[in-house]
This record gives structure tokens, sequence and C-alpha cells, in this order.
């Protein structure tokens, strides 16, 4: 490990549940970092933005769908160092939310039962969050 001061990304992720109990996936799409990796949606806080205006934006962008701020609750985080970079990453859950999520940057999307997640590969921060979800739901 290098002693080299790294940057901390903040990044907003939320676990969207649906009525069945299952939780959303998407794969992340070629040409990205981590590409083929899925994980649970949401994105970069952009300067000026808290994590759940963040994830109201994301969803709307990356999925088609519309959350309210109230419907978004911080359930846990994530606090990982990659190579170049520290990511922390709170993770919201979101039960209530308008329109049918589909994957409008390219990446495929998957509704998953909570004891299945660990049949996707995701990215080494999202992995310590699975048993987190899998003893909510």
């Amino acid at each position: 490990m290098s002693d080299a001061p790294r940057k901390i990304l903040l990044v907003a992720a939320c676990a969207l549940i649906d009525t069945d109990g299952r939780i959303l996936l998407a794969q992340r799409p070629e040409g990205k970092s981590l590409a083929g990796l899925w994980e649970f949606p949401g994105g970069k806080v952009e300067l000026g933005e808290t994590p759940e205006e963040t994830l109201v934006r994301e969803l709307e962008e990356e999925l088609g769908i519309k959350t309210r701020i109230p419907c978004l609750a911080p359930l846990t985080f994530a606090s990982h160092t990659y190579e170049t970079f520290h990511l922390l990453m709170p993770l919201y859950i979101c039960r209530r939310f308008e329109g049918i999520p589909t994957g409008r940057e390219g990446q495929a999307i998957k509704w998953v039962r909570p004891n299945a997640l660990r049949d996707y590969p995701m990215p080494p921060a999202d992995e310590p969050l699975i048993p987190i979800l899998q003893d909510l739901l």
C-alpha cells in the first residue's frame, strides 16, 4: 500500500426492494471500471448534493424511476480502499418508487432474492453489504 494520500470518493447506493422482497441489481456496462460486475444502483454525490438528492437524480437517470427523499431509508455504509481512491458509500433502502426500472445507460438489471445475492459477482465494496440486506429481508 502506498503512502500517497488517496482521494475519498462519496457514492450513494440504493437497494430498491420490490413487493416480493427482491432487490434490484445493475450490471456495470462495458467501458466502465469493474465492467460486468453487479452493483446496487446509485452514483457519485455531486458538489452541493446530499446523498439522498443524488439517489433521486441517479435513479431517474439510470433506471427511469421516480422516488422522493422521504422514501429513502439509510441502512448502512461501505468503506473500501481501491488502488487510487477510497470509496465511502452510504446504502439506502427504497420500497416506494414510481415507474418500472429499465437500464437506461446500457446496463443489464435484475431483481434478485436476498439469498441469491452472492450468485452475482460484485465490486469489493458492495460484498460486505450482502449479509446486512439478507438479515433485513
